[in-house]
Protein backbone atom coordinates (compact mmCIF):
# COMPACT_ATOMS: atom_id res chain seq x y z
CA UNK A 1 0.00 0.00 0.00
CA UNK A 2 1.30 3.45 -0.85
CA UNK A 3 2.25 5.46 2.22
CA UNK A 4 0.51 8.47 0.59
CA UNK A 5 -2.96 6.96 1.03
CA UNK A 6 -4.93 8.48 3.90
CA UNK A 7 -7.34 6.04 5.50
CA UNK A 8 -10.43 8.13 6.16
CA UNK A 9 -14.07 7.30 6.88
CA UNK A 10 -14.94 6.96 3.19
CA UNK A 11 -12.18 4.43 2.55
CA UNK A 12 -12.95 2.51 5.74
CA UNK A 13 -16.60 2.35 4.67
CA UNK A 14 -15.57 0.80 1.35
CA UNK A 15 -13.51 -1.84 3.13
CA UNK A 16 -16.23 -2.64 5.65
CA UNK A 17 -18.85 -3.02 2.94
CA UNK A 18 -16.59 -5.51 1.17
CA UNK A 19 -16.97 -7.77 4.21
CA UNK A 20 -20.66 -6.98 4.60
CA UNK A 21 -21.49 -7.85 1.00
CA UNK A 22 -19.31 -10.95 1.23
CA UNK A 23 -21.50 -12.25 4.05
CA UNK A 24 -24.69 -11.45 2.15
CA UNK A 25 -23.44 -13.24 -0.96
CA UNK A 26 -22.58 -16.28 1.15
CA UNK A 27 -26.17 -16.29 2.43
CA UNK A 28 -27.46 -16.03 -1.15
CA UNK A 29 -25.28 -18.96 -2.21
CA UNK A 30 -26.54 -21.06 0.68
CA UNK A 31 -30.13 -20.46 -0.40
CA UNK A 32 -29.26 -22.00 -3.76
CA UNK A 33 -27.18 -25.06 -2.86
CA UNK A 34 -28.32 -25.69 0.73
CA UNK A 35 -31.92 -24.39 0.97
CA UNK A 36 -32.41 -26.23 4.25
CA UNK A 37 -30.11 -23.69 5.97
CA UNK A 38 -32.08 -20.73 7.37
CA UNK A 39 -30.69 -17.50 5.90
CA UNK A 40 -31.50 -13.80 6.02
CA UNK A 41 -29.82 -10.49 5.27
CA UNK A 42 -30.97 -6.97 6.07
CA UNK A 43 -29.53 -3.50 5.54
CA UNK A 44 -29.62 -1.50 8.77
CA UNK A 45 -28.04 1.90 9.54
CA UNK A 46 -25.67 1.70 6.59
CA UNK A 47 -24.47 -1.82 7.32
CA UNK A 48 -25.63 -5.35 6.58
CA UNK A 49 -26.76 -7.94 9.12
CA UNK A 50 -26.50 -11.56 7.97
CA UNK A 51 -27.93 -14.75 9.44
CA UNK A 52 -26.87 -18.18 8.19
CA UNK A 53 -27.56 -20.24 11.31
CA UNK A 54 -27.22 -19.68 15.05
CA UNK A 55 -23.64 -20.97 15.28
CA UNK A 56 -22.45 -19.77 11.86
CA UNK A 57 -19.33 -17.55 11.71
CA UNK A 58 -21.10 -15.47 9.05
CA UNK A 59 -24.00 -14.61 11.38
CA UNK A 60 -22.95 -11.06 12.26
CA UNK A 61 -23.20 -7.43 11.15
CA UNK A 62 -20.64 -5.34 9.26
CA UNK A 63 -20.67 -1.64 8.37
CA UNK A 64 -23.09 -0.69 11.15
CA UNK A 65 -22.67 2.88 12.40
CA UNK A 66 -20.64 4.28 9.50
CA UNK A 67 -23.38 6.47 7.99
CA UNK A 68 -23.67 9.02 10.78
CA UNK A 69 -25.61 9.01 14.05
CA UNK A 70 -27.30 5.76 15.09
CA UNK A 71 -30.59 5.84 16.96
CA UNK A 72 -31.80 3.50 19.68
CA UNK A 73 -34.52 2.38 17.27
CA UNK A 74 -31.94 1.31 14.69
CA UNK A 75 -29.96 -0.63 17.30
CA UNK A 76 -33.21 -2.23 18.50
CA UNK A 77 -33.93 -3.29 14.93
CA UNK A 78 -30.48 -4.80 14.55
CA UNK A 79 -30.78 -6.68 17.82
CA UNK A 80 -34.21 -7.99 16.86
CA UNK A 81 -32.80 -9.29 13.58
CA UNK A 82 -30.50 -11.66 15.51
CA UNK A 83 -32.36 -12.30 18.76
CA UNK A 84 -35.63 -13.17 17.00
CA UNK A 85 -33.73 -15.96 15.22
CA UNK A 86 -32.20 -17.30 18.41
CA UNK A 87 -28.73 -15.94 17.68
CA UNK A 88 -26.53 -13.63 19.75
CA UNK A 89 -26.11 -10.11 18.42
CA UNK A 90 -22.63 -9.97 16.89
CA UNK A 91 -21.16 -6.68 15.68
CA UNK A 92 -17.88 -6.27 13.82
CA UNK A 93 -17.00 -2.63 14.45
CA UNK A 94 -14.24 -0.50 12.95
CA UNK A 95 -12.77 2.60 14.67
CA UNK A 96 -14.66 4.97 12.35
CA UNK A 97 -18.14 4.28 13.76
CA UNK A 98 -20.19 7.28 14.85
CA UNK A 99 -19.82 8.32 18.48
CA UNK A 100 -23.56 7.89 19.02
CA UNK A 101 -23.19 4.12 18.55
CA UNK A 102 -20.39 3.98 21.11
CA UNK A 103 -22.66 5.67 23.63
CA UNK A 104 -25.61 3.41 22.83
CA UNK A 105 -23.58 0.23 23.16
CA UNK A 106 -22.33 1.42 26.54
CA UNK A 107 -25.89 1.27 27.90
CA UNK A 108 -26.45 -2.35 26.88
CA UNK A 109 -24.88 -5.68 27.94
CA UNK A 110 -22.35 -6.19 25.17
CA UNK A 111 -19.13 -8.09 25.75
CA UNK A 112 -15.84 -7.72 23.95
CA UNK A 113 -15.08 -10.98 22.16
CA UNK A 114 -12.09 -10.46 19.86
CA UNK A 115 -10.02 -8.18 17.66
CA UNK A 116 -8.98 -8.56 14.04
CA UNK A 117 -6.73 -6.56 11.73
CA UNK A 118 -7.72 -5.18 8.33
CA UNK A 119 -4.81 -5.10 5.91
CA UNK A 120 -4.50 -3.40 2.52
CA UNK A 121 -2.06 -3.41 -0.39
CA UNK A 122 -1.95 -1.19 -3.47
CA UNK A 123 -1.64 -3.54 -6.44
CA UNK A 124 -1.95 -0.96 -9.20
CA UNK A 125 1.83 -0.46 -9.37
CA UNK A 126 2.76 -4.13 -9.61
CA UNK A 127 2.43 -7.50 -7.92
CA UNK A 128 4.65 -10.17 -6.43
CA UNK A 129 7.19 -11.86 -8.69
CA UNK A 130 7.46 -15.60 -8.08
CA UNK A 131 10.80 -17.14 -8.94
CA UNK A 132 12.06 -20.59 -8.13
CA UNK A 133 9.10 -21.57 -5.95
CA UNK A 134 8.36 -25.32 -5.70
CA UNK A 135 4.67 -24.45 -5.24
CA UNK A 136 2.33 -24.35 -8.21
CA UNK A 137 -1.16 -22.85 -8.11
CA UNK A 138 -4.22 -23.65 -10.19
CA UNK A 139 -7.76 -22.32 -10.28
CA UNK A 140 -10.42 -24.51 -8.71
CA UNK A 141 -12.95 -25.96 -11.13
CA UNK A 142 -16.73 -25.83 -10.91
CA UNK A 143 -17.13 -29.31 -9.43
CA UNK A 144 -14.54 -28.89 -6.67
CA UNK A 145 -16.59 -27.08 -4.02
CA UNK A 146 -16.47 -30.03 -1.61
CA UNK A 147 -12.73 -30.46 -2.11
CA UNK A 148 -12.10 -26.78 -1.45
CA UNK A 149 -14.31 -26.88 1.64
CA UNK A 150 -12.57 -29.92 3.10
CA UNK A 151 -9.12 -28.51 2.44
CA UNK A 152 -9.83 -25.15 4.08
CA UNK A 153 -11.53 -26.62 7.14
CA UNK A 154 -8.88 -29.35 7.56
CA UNK A 155 -6.22 -26.65 7.53
CA UNK A 156 -7.96 -24.86 10.43
CA UNK A 157 -9.06 -28.00 12.32
CA UNK A 158 -6.43 -27.53 15.03
CA UNK A 159 -7.96 -24.17 16.01
CA UNK A 160 -11.57 -24.43 14.80
CA UNK A 161 -13.59 -27.64 14.78
CA UNK A 162 -15.17 -28.26 11.34
CA UNK A 163 -18.83 -28.06 12.36
CA UNK A 164 -21.57 -28.59 9.80
CA UNK A 165 -22.31 -24.87 9.92
CA UNK A 166 -18.70 -24.01 9.13
CA UNK A 167 -18.61 -26.50 6.25
CA UNK A 168 -21.73 -24.95 4.74
CA UNK A 169 -20.37 -21.41 5.03
CA UNK A 170 -17.01 -22.24 3.43
CA UNK A 171 -18.79 -23.99 0.57
CA UNK A 172 -21.06 -20.97 0.24
CA UNK A 173 -18.06 -18.72 -0.37
CA UNK A 174 -16.93 -21.09 -3.14
CA UNK A 175 -20.00 -20.17 -5.18
CA UNK A 176 -19.55 -16.38 -5.14
CA UNK A 177 -20.19 -15.14 -8.68
CA UNK A 178 -17.44 -12.52 -8.54
CA UNK A 179 -14.88 -14.79 -6.93
CA UNK A 180 -12.38 -17.52 -7.64
CA UNK A 181 -10.88 -20.24 -5.47
CA UNK A 182 -7.37 -21.62 -5.96
CA UNK A 183 -5.44 -24.74 -4.97
CA UNK A 184 -1.72 -24.76 -4.21
CA UNK A 185 0.22 -27.90 -5.16
CA UNK A 186 3.48 -29.28 -3.76
CA UNK A 187 5.03 -32.30 -5.49
CA UNK A 188 1.73 -33.01 -7.19
CA UNK A 189 -0.31 -32.97 -3.96
CA UNK A 190 -2.85 -30.35 -2.97
CA UNK A 191 -1.30 -28.50 -0.04
CA UNK A 192 -3.43 -25.42 0.49
CA UNK A 193 -6.23 -23.25 -0.83
CA UNK A 194 -7.34 -19.65 -0.94
CA UNK A 195 -10.11 -17.51 -2.42
CA UNK A 196 -10.50 -14.02 -3.82
CA UNK A 197 -13.46 -11.90 -4.93
CA UNK A 198 -13.67 -8.53 -6.69
CA UNK A 199 -15.94 -5.64 -5.85
CA UNK A 200 -15.67 -2.08 -7.20
CA UNK A 201 -11.94 -2.22 -7.80
CA UNK A 202 -11.06 -3.91 -4.51
CA UNK A 203 -10.03 -7.54 -4.26
CA UNK A 204 -10.89 -9.36 -1.04
CA UNK A 205 -8.64 -12.27 -0.04
CA UNK A 206 -10.26 -14.85 2.26
CA UNK A 207 -10.89 -18.57 2.84
CA UNK A 208 -7.24 -19.66 2.89
CA UNK A 209 -5.45 -22.41 4.79
CA UNK A 210 -2.53 -24.83 4.48
CA UNK A 211 -2.58 -28.50 5.46
CA UNK A 212 -0.29 -29.18 8.44
CA UNK A 213 2.15 -31.36 6.51
CA UNK A 214 2.90 -28.58 4.00
CA UNK A 215 3.44 -25.57 6.24
CA UNK A 216 6.51 -23.33 6.04
CA UNK A 217 7.01 -24.22 2.37
CA UNK A 218 5.70 -21.07 0.74
CA UNK A 219 2.15 -22.28 0.09
CA UNK A 220 0.39 -19.12 1.24
CA UNK A 221 2.97 -16.87 -0.40
CA UNK A 222 2.20 -18.57 -3.70
CA UNK A 223 -1.55 -18.29 -3.16
CA UNK A 224 -1.30 -14.59 -2.32
CA UNK A 225 0.74 -13.93 -5.47
CA UNK A 226 -1.70 -15.85 -7.70
CA UNK A 227 -4.69 -14.04 -6.26
CA UNK A 228 -3.03 -10.68 -6.77
CA UNK A 229 -2.40 -11.57 -10.40
CA UNK A 230 -6.07 -12.56 -10.77
CA UNK A 231 -7.15 -9.25 -9.22
CA UNK A 232 -4.90 -7.11 -11.42
CA UNK A 233 -6.28 -8.79 -14.55
CA UNK A 234 -9.74 -7.71 -13.45
CA UNK A 235 -8.75 -4.10 -12.97
CA UNK A 236 -8.46 -4.06 -9.18
CA UNK A 237 -6.21 -1.40 -7.70
CA UNK A 238 -6.43 -2.47 -4.06
CA UNK A 239 -6.31 -5.82 -2.28
CA UNK A 240 -7.56 -6.34 1.27
CA UNK A 241 -7.80 -9.10 3.84
CA UNK A 242 -8.59 -9.58 7.51
CA UNK A 243 -6.48 -11.61 9.94
CA UNK A 244 -6.17 -12.30 13.63
CA UNK A 245 -3.52 -10.21 15.42
CA UNK A 246 0.03 -11.56 15.25
CA UNK A 247 -1.02 -14.71 13.39
CA UNK A 248 0.91 -16.54 10.66
CA UNK A 249 -1.69 -15.15 8.22
CA UNK A 250 -0.87 -11.58 9.21
CA UNK A 251 2.83 -12.31 8.83
CA UNK A 252 2.34 -13.85 5.38
CA UNK A 253 0.38 -10.85 4.12
CA UNK A 254 2.78 -8.31 5.57
CA UNK A 255 5.65 -10.11 3.84
CA UNK A 256 3.65 -9.69 0.63
CA UNK A 257 3.47 -5.94 1.13
CA UNK A 258 0.13 -5.60 2.92
CA UNK A 259 -0.15 -3.10 5.78
CA UNK A 260 -2.54 -2.91 8.71
CA UNK A 261 -4.87 0.07 8.30
CA UNK A 262 -7.05 -0.45 11.37
CA UNK A 263 -8.33 -3.07 13.79
CA UNK A 264 -11.90 -4.28 14.17
CA UNK A 265 -13.56 -4.99 17.50
CA UNK A 266 -16.14 -7.77 17.82
CA UNK A 267 -18.87 -7.12 20.37
CA UNK A 268 -21.47 -9.73 21.30
CA UNK A 269 -24.77 -9.59 23.15
CA UNK A 270 -25.53 -13.15 24.14
CA UNK A 271 -28.76 -14.97 24.89
CA UNK A 272 -29.11 -16.90 28.12
CA UNK A 273 -29.78 -20.64 28.01
CA UNK A 274 -33.46 -19.97 28.75
CA UNK A 275 -33.72 -17.96 25.53
CA UNK A 276 -33.89 -14.59 27.25
CA UNK A 277 -31.54 -11.67 26.81
CA UNK A 278 -29.02 -11.11 29.62
CA UNK A 279 -29.91 -8.33 32.03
Amino acid sequence: MSSARFVDLAFAKRLEMISAISGRECAEALRNFAPYVPTAAEEIAGGIAVFTGVDSPVTQAFGFGLDGPVTATELDRLETFFLSRGAPVTLELCPFIDRSLVELLGTRPYRLEEFSNVLVRDISAGILARTGSPVTVRAAEAGEAKLYTKLVTDGFAEQVAPTQSLLEVVEGFFYRARGQCFFAMVDGEIAGAGAVAEQEGIAEFYGASTLPGFRNRGVQTALIAERMAWAVKRGCEIATTTTGPATPSQRNFERAGFQIVYSRTKLVRKIESNGKEPA
